[in-house]
């Protein structure tokens, strides 16, 4: 699996902005990969070495549309801790 698909995209909400001030960030990643894979895959795209990655699987919520019931998709979530020098430029940016 390639890095890029392993790393699908930021999370940006309030409370992974508030994580940043701790040094961890917050990324969405593809349902099949693990721990090793994310921290390779952060080593590759933004040369930075993890202290510690943490996965969470988040539940996919039911939701009505109208008469209808759905449920939005279930996605896999990965916390990052970073070393106390190390950042990643993308979320820097002001």
């Amino acid at each position: 699996m390639n890095s890029n698909d392993v790393i699908i995209k930021p999370v940006i909400s309030e409370k992974s902005t508030a994580l940043m001030e701790d040094n961890k960030y917050v990324f969405k990643v593809a349902m099949s990969s693990n721990k090793l894979m994310v921290k390779q895959a952060l080593k590759e795209l933004f040369g930075v070495t993890p202290e510690k990655v943490n996965i969470v699987n988040v539940r996919g919520k039911n939701r009505r549309l109208r008469y209808r019931v759905g449920k939005r998709a279930a996605w896999k979530k990965a916390i990052v801790t970073l070393t106390a020098g190390d950042s990643i430029a993308i979320f820097d940016e002001k």
